[in-house]
């Protein structure tokens, strides 16, 4: 599977299910760390300061984590940067 594909996949798989798991940016990369091979979107807002929001799914659940500095990502993982990420309220 393309990146391309894997990130529309994950992007299908929440419309479909609605489903948002929001973590602690700390949860997120514990999360990150036990996959084998993560793909993550990431993006970068500055409208009320510097933030990183970060996207992955895993096991068909779509997780989200904002941070206020970059989360250190393991090396192996494929990393999507996006101009926005729109999670739902």
């Amino acid at each position: 599977m393309t990146v391309a594909a894997a990130g529309a996949a994950i992007a299908n798989a929440i419309k479909a299910s609605g489903v948002i798991v929001r973590l602690e940016p700390e949860t997120f990369q514990q999360l990150v760390g036990r996959m084998e091979d993560p793909l993550i979107v990431r993006s970068k807002s500055t409208f009320f300061g510097e933030r990183f929001h970060y996207l992955t799914g895993y096991k068909g659940l779509a997780f989200y984590t904002k941070t206020k500095t970059a989360l250190m990502l393991p090396g192996r993982a494929e990393v999507i940067e996006a101009k926005s990420i729109s999670m739902p309220e």
